[in-house]
């Protein structure tokens, strides 16, 4: 038998409650993890920012990470320090959390 229409928008509800607070969850994770790496205590930009937390994902899944930084918001400007030595200092100071 197949489930009414109102009974399946009851479970897509559900599921994207539980969605959003799984992603509050692991967001709230990631974050304790950069302040104990000391993202928190440095002005960078988003967009570097996210690069670094990109070549992070990245390293991690077994891929080599960007010497370059990846993806940048419009307007970022450039470090001095290549985003992948930022990435790998937020891996080394977040290893207990893991």
């Amino acid at each position: 038998m197949k489930k009414p229409a109102f009974r399946i928008r009851d479970e897509i509800a559900k599921l994207q409650e539980q969605l959003k607070l799984a992603e509050t969850r692991e967001a709230e994770r990631i974050g304790r993890i950069a302040l104990k790496a000391g993202f928190g205590e440095i002005e960078i930009e988003e967009g570097e920012l996210q690069a670094a937390f990109e070549d992070v994902a990245k390293r991690f899944r077994g891929g080599e990470a960007r010497s370059t930084g990846g993806k940048r918001a419009a307007g970022a400007e450039e470090s001095s320090i290549p985003a992948t030595q930022n990435a790998s200092g937020a891996a080394q100071g977040g290893a207990g959390e893991a």
